[in-house]
């Protein structure tokens, strides 16, 4: 019975020694190819927002974005992309940027800042409004800062985000 417990103890003490040597999972990755040639790698946080990284990837794996066209551009602040009508109506129809997948999330505010790079989750008053419009930081923003989802960033290709214009278009975005 000494022996049990002491196998026992053994095992309880030993197990978190162990686990703490397992390699932090890899974060997720998706590149965006866009019309004119320009790539972006994106990598994701999803110990920060797991629903929305979940669901970004699910619409990208099924070419929910390819195809669609950023419809807001605004200089210095974010780029925006992520509503189905683009990929057919005019840029400037009415409700151009009120499109989405038919579903919205909950939100996940967490202690990412809203710097350069970042990627976001675009939503209306509701913060549990969100669906599938996007937007890629093209500076700082704090008044974002725990009022909007911050859920990924740009890894490679920001110099292709800083000359996007409203109506560039997106060939493919692949997760890796």
């Amino acid at each position: 019975m000494r022996h049990l417990l002491a196998l026992a103890l053994a095992v309880l003490v030993a197990t978190p020694a162990l686990a703490q040597d397992k390699p932090a999972a890899k974060a997720p990755t998706a590149v965006m190819t866009l019309e004119n040639g320009g790539v972006i790698t994106f990598e994701f946080f999803p110990a920060d927002a797991p629903k929305h990284v979940e669901n970004f990837l699910k619409l990208a794996r099924e070419g929910f974005y390819d195809g669609q066209r950023f419809h807001r551009v605004e200089p210095g602040f974010v780029v925006q992309i992520g509503d189905p009508q683009s990929k057919t109506l005019p840029m400037n129809a009415p409700g151009m940027g009120t499109g989405g997948p038919g579903y919205t999330i909950k939100a996940e505010f967490n202690k990412r800042p809203f710097e350069r790079g970042v990627l976001g989750m675009a939503r209306k008053n509701d913060p549990d409004s969100a669906g599938s419009q996007i937007y890629i930081m093209l500076g700082a923003a704090s008044h974002l800062n725990g009022q909007y989802t911050a859920f990924g960033r740009v890894v490679s290709g920001m110099d292709v985000v800083d000359k996007i214009k409203v109506g560039d278009r997106v060939k493919s975005l692949k997760v890796n």
